[in-house]
């Protein structure tokens, strides 16, 4: 049994029946005396003849009472005029004024929730007896007594189902299966992705109906509402019963395990996804009509409206602070190429936008350290995610250490609205610290090139390698003159 794929066609049957002052109302009907008018009666089959002779014919369906479908309790009462008016009731109970047992009571609520608005003749019929057989049933054989006034007669079922043909007695069967299988009370629940969502990427979320059982129940229309976002793509969620195009709201059926999949897209910082749906309630009310001697209208009256949301804050981006740094001095380094990358070291890292930050070349980005600091910031990182830094091209006085083949890097992993610091070392080239003369013996030293480099500095070592070389031929041309 399916429902209708008309969004809420099946619950909306279930309102209006006194439409200025009353919550809707589906009703469940009696078997009709042959005094029924047929303009009365809606979808169903009649029984003939009626019940232990007490008329040529019962109606099992449906009635229609000011323009809506509805059905009737109250066994062998007077049929409801189309223009019947009816006034609230109380809690629906037997026809011998006894409680209805709990699982019935749920059943009831689920059945005219589900096939209250059907224009199937043997769904109607299948409702009708049932909704007899569970109110009207004989306490004694007595209660059969055909001598007995109407009020006091009760609902003979082996023989109405008797009446009625094959394929509606198997669908008897099959909504007591179903109820018994989906009564209330439902829960619905939404389930957000798991992992973090970013601006103007879809990503699927879940929502689930299930039934008192704890198990999904399927062909529930379902009422999406985005706020900050927009649903769908423009393609069928699979499962379920309507395409999805992008919009803020939209009605789907849960699929066979009674979930809604649908792709939602953020638009804001904190998209949020409502469901709403019509569940049944644990007992039905009845509407009881101005005029005594008619049957009742069963409604849903308690019939609950279920939401459930999902929020979740879309991720912010992260940045990284990268500094070069000398190995001897710990002084910032500037002039340093670095790439940045993924956590392999090859492949472009990801900005917020999801696109690869690569350059004209197509490789991964670059970027140059400042020279007053030795110190770069990348921003607008999608986070979270892991990022290396590798070194391209060494600075100058840093060219003797560095290998193409394993270059200095540092890798972590930037965070949502953090800041990630990372540090790359260089080892400076070696320099000479004293100049040979004579046959003195050569004395080197080891030190640090610094971060800045200085044109006045490198003339005057210039300088100073010239007039050595000055002294030195002069003191050869003393020698040859003695």
């Amino acid at each position: 049994m399916r429902w209708s794929t008309r969004p809420r066609a099946g619950v909306r049957a279930l309102t209006g029946l006194v439409a200025a002052a009353l919550l809707g109302a589906l009703s469940v009907t009696v078997a009709a005396p042959a005094a029924y008018a047929a303009k009365q009666e809606g979808v169903g089959y009649a029984v003939e003849p009626g019940q232990d002779g007490t008329g040529p014919r019962n109606w099992l369906g449906s009635y229609v009472v000011g323009g809506q479908q509805v059905f009737c309790v109250s066994f062998q009462l007077k049929a409801p005029d189309t223009d019947e008016v009816y006034k609230p009731g109380d809690e629906l109970l037997t026809k011998w004024g006894t409680k209805l047992p709990a699982e019935q009571a749920a059943d009831i609520s689920y059945l005219l929730l589900r096939y209250g608005a059907t224009k199937k003749p043997d769904e109607a019929a299948a409702l009708a007896h049932l909704l007899h057989s569970w109110t009207s049933a004989p306490r004694t054989p007595a209660d059969l007594d055909p001598a007995l006034p109407a009020a006091k007669l009760g609902y003979d079922a082996p023989f109405h189902l008797a009446g009625l043909p094959a394929s509606a007695r198997a669908a008897v069967d099959e909504l007591k299966s179903e109820a018994a299988a989906n009564r209330g009370p439902w829960t619905a629940s939404v389930t957000t992705p798991k992992d973090p969502q970013y601006p103007g990427e879809p990503a699927e979320w879940t929502v689930t109906v299930k039934n008192a059982k704890g198990k999904g129940v399927p062909g529930v229309p379902v009422k999406l509402v985005a706020t900050a976002a927009t649903l769908g793509g423009g393609e069928p969620a699979a499962g379920n019963a309507s395409p999805q195009g992008a919009a803020k709201d939209v009605t789907l059926d849960t699929g066979a395990d009674g979930t809604v999949k649908v792709k939602l897209t953020p638009a804001g910082e904190q998209p949020k996804l409502v469901a709403s749906l019509s569940a049944p309630a644990d007992r039905p009310y009845v509407r009881v009509p101005v005029d005594t001697g008619k049957q009742r209208v069963v409604s849903t009256g308690g019939e609950q409206e279920l939401t459930a949301q999902g929020v979740v804050s879309v991720a912010k981006p992260g940045k990284v602070q990268v500094t070069k740094t000398d190995a001897n001095t710990g002084k910032g380094v500037g002039g340093a190429v670095l790439r940045i990358t993924g956590k392999d070291r090859a492949t472009a890292a990801l900005g917020q936008d999801g696109k690869p930050l690569t350059g004209a070349d197509g490789k991964p980005a670059v970027v140059t350290t400042d020279g007053a600091t030795g110190g770069v910031k990348v921003e607008n990182l999608r986070a979270p995610q892991e990022i290396c830094v590798v070194e391209a091209s060494p600075p100058p006085g840093y060219t003797n250490a560095y290998d193409p083949k394993n270059p200095p890097s540092a890798c972590g992993t930037v965070k949502p609205g953090e800041t990630l610091a990372l540090t790359v070392t260089n080892k400076p080239n070696e320099v000479p610290r004293a100049i040979p003369a004579g046959g003195a013996p050569v004395v080197q030293a080891r030190g640090a090139v610094e971060t800045s480099y200085s044109v006045a500095g490198l003339a005057g070592l210039g300088a100073l390698v010239l007039l050595g070389a000055g002294l030195a031929a002069f003191a050869a041309r003393r020698a040859s003159r003695r």
